[in-house]
């Protein structure tokens, strides 16, 4: 979902689209104006039950157990996997709502995903933690499976992934950044952990040139929020991307130049697109918000089906 609906109604041709084309997953992320699980059940309800995820949704928003809840809810409604990640959000969000943010947010990360695991397999948890307590049983329904996710951007955070995660998710970041940090990272938790390395799910932003468009004006029109973050930037000069937002164009050509934000020629985008499979990414996330900012939903479901035609 390239935008947060304001009406339910305005998921389903997105919905329709997964269903109908070689799409594997809809995903939608945390945002104000809607929770993903009532818009995902709202698809559900009208006719398109098909494979969902939600990335990255923040933990200062749920406790652990009412987020392994929902997830558990939302893969019995809508019959199919359901992947749900949950990562820290930004500093200041963690102050607005916690009051102070997360000394540790490693820390609290961890005990998240272990209650929602506790949960989600098990049918209970008994954590007292420094986060986050939860001693309680969760009723086991007949459902699809439950992929427990983790956003990831620096190398942390993707070491700790791969202790305890099912899947990472990251947005934002080049191929060649997942290639040589986040991979050997997810590896490296997953070995001292003794289980296998997370799946890796690249949410990757996008826009086709053409008549008319700015590939800067995209990558701001999509992502200058992230970009002012200080979570964000560090990844990006990790990256090899320095930002400047006293100069957002000239931050938004070098995101584009990086790889960060795909953008070009339908030969490029796609050719860009095989790259992160190339690095190692399990599943690419096409992200048109870009477009749709400029062009609206139908300029964004064409846009999505243009790509979907020519990566087969």
């Amino acid at each position: 979902m390239p935008f947060a609906p304001s009406e339910p109604e305005e998921i389903l041709p997105f919905a329709e689209l997964v269903h109908r084309s070689g799409a594997h997953r809809l995903w939608q992320g945390q945002a104000p104006a809607n929770d993903p699980h009532q818009t995902f059940t709202f698809a559900a309800a009208s006719g398109f039950r098909v494979p969902v995820g939600i990335g990255v949704a923040l933990m200062p928003f749920r406790h652990p157990y009412d987020a392994a809840l929902q997830a558990a809810n939302l893969a019995q409604t809508m019959g199919q996997p359901v992947t749900v990640g949950y990562g820290p959000g930004a500093v200041d969000l963690q102050r607005s709502l916690l009051g102070a943010p997360y000394a540790r947010p490693l820390a609290a990360a961890r005990e998240y995903l272990t209650v929602m695991r506790g949960l989600l397999e098990k049918g209970s948890a008994d954590h007292v933690g420094e986060y986050y307590t939860c001693q309680a049983h969760l009723w086991q329904i007949p459902r699809p499976p439950v992929e427990i996710g983790l956003g990831v951007l620096r190398p942390r955070m993707a070491r700790l992934a791969g202790e305890v995660a099912d899947v990472a998710v990251t947005w934002l970041t080049p191929a060649s950044y997942l290639r040589t940090v986040v991979i050997p990272q997810l590896r490296a938790g997953a070995e001292a952990a003794g289980r296998p390395m997370p799946r890796l799910v690249a949410m990757v932003p996008l826009a086709l040139a053409g008549p008319g468009r700015d590939g800067a004006e995209l990558a701001l029109e999509s992502n200058e929020g992230h970009m002012r973050l200080p979570h964000y930037a560090d990844m990006l000069r990790r990256s090899g991307i320095a930002l400047d937002m006293s100069a957002p164009r000239r931050s938004a050509a070098a995101v584009i130049a990086g790889g960060a934000f795909v953008y070009g020629e339908l030969d490029r985008v796609v050719a860009e697109l095989a790259a992160f499979a190339e690095a190692g990414v399990d599943d690419v996330v096409l992200n048109v918000t870009g477009v749709w900012m400029k062009d609206g939903a139908q300029g964004a479901l064409a846009e999505l089906e243009t790509v979907l035609g020519a990566l087969g």
